[in-house]
């Protein structure tokens, strides 16, 4: 088997748990036993965290596969797998490690499966460095279905830093194949949408006072467009923990959404959460592209795997975009192209387009 092995270096590019989530997916749908080295080198705290690990054994599981390595601070891993079964299976990072990552390393597995999937989350729902809950069901999801396939994505309760207990419960089917995507016009926005929440321990007036700083940020730049952000106080019973945040979201006449999100902190003005939301989703509006820079990277994977030329455009492709394209490539045999578009000297376009390896589900 140890020839076959895929050899990856996961210290390289963006360096982080992204490259273990995109190869260890690739090599459950492919079949392909992938050896990941040098797990998160440049990190403060080097190798599998809980949230790593929770996501590697859920795809060991899901493909009763063989897992090497796999414990906390490991720097090595290797993952040979074996037939994509679906059924329930139970992810739980035990602490605020976001469930939206697990979901990413586990749904491209599931897609390919044998029988449908039901997926148990627990964690983080609305965490740093990862995307909310949120954005997955009202970006991500929309966008994602594109490619042919739906999943029912519900939120049970969520869970904050730095204790998590959130759970999201994620049920799809298996495709045959998925389709490309073809999401290249931009078109005018529409209108603009979102949900400022608070939980736990924090008063309604903090959502409030998120929401109406988005609004005026946002008023600044789009005067003529209802802007319809709520100001929502989690059910204690929905809810672990006390936590804050705000999604906005743009909808454009071709279907495209792009977004801007923050997370409250304690200390941090309620006010300039909502300005941070709002910021970045008119830095993302003002790219022209059809994709915000944090869906980008998550369509990489799908564009791969599909039959056929897959095209998205976006802002400048970041360095989570570029190191999904280079493992994609390298395990799939995919080919992308990114090109600059010039039909605005005011505007970094860039397309994205990409030959996917037609990959048929053999189990089904």
């Amino acid at each position: 088997m140890d020839r076959d092995c895929v050899e990856i270096d996961g210290g390289i590019m963006e360096g982080g748990g992204q490259i273990l989530r995109v190869a260890t997916a690739l090599g459950c749908v492919l079949g392909q036993p992938v050896r990941v080295r040098q797990i998160r080198a440049g990190r403060s705290q080097p190798g599998l965290r809980p949230q790593h690990l929770s996501g590697l054994e859920t795809v060991r599981d899901l493909c009763e596969g063989k897992l090497e390595g796999g414990e906390i601070g490991s720097t090595e891993i290797t993952l040979t797998p074996g037939k994509i079964k679906g059924g329930t299976h139970l992810a739980d990072t035990k602490t605020a490690g976001s469930v939206c990552l697990l979901m990413q390393v586990a749904m491209p597995c599931a897609l390919f499966a044998a029988s449908p999937t039901e997926l148990i989350l627990k964690g983080g729902t609305n965490a740093e460095m990862a995307p909310q809950i949120d954005y997955t069901v009202m970006v991500f999801k929309p966008i994602v279905e594109k490619f042919n396939f739906t999943f029912n994505c519900d939120i049970k309760k969520r869970g904050y830093y730095p204790k998590g207990g959130g759970e999201v419960i994620v049920q799809m089917s298996p495709v045959k194949e998925l389709s490309p995507i073809n999401l290249t016009e931009r078109g005018a926005v529409t209108k603009i949408y979102g949900r400022a929440f608070v939980a736990g321990a924090l008063p309604i007036k903090v959502a409030k006072d998120m929401s109406a700083a988005a609004v005026r940020s946002i008023r600044k730049e789009i005067r003529d467009l209802y802007i319809n952000i709520q100001p929502v106080r989690e059910p204690d019973d929905q809810a672990c923990g006390t936590g804050s945040g705000i999604i906005i979201v743009a909808e454009t006449s071709t279907g495209c959404l792009l977004a801007g999100s923050s997370l409250g902190k304690r200390g941090k003005n309620p006010d300039k959460v909502g300005i941070e939301a709002a910021e970045i989703l008119l830095k993302n509006l003002k790219h022209g592209g059809t994709v915000d820079d944090c869906l980008q990277d998550q369509l990489i994977i799908f564009m791969a795997l599909a039959k056929g030329v897959s095209r998205v455009t976006s802002g400048p492709v970041t360095l989570h975009t570029q190191t999904a394209i280079h493992f994609a490539e390298k395990i799939t045999g995919s080919k992308f192209t990114l090109e600059k578009l010039d039909n605005d000297p005011h505007k970094e376009t860039y397309l994205i387009e990409c030959q996917g390896m037609g990959m048929t589900n053999p189990n089904l």
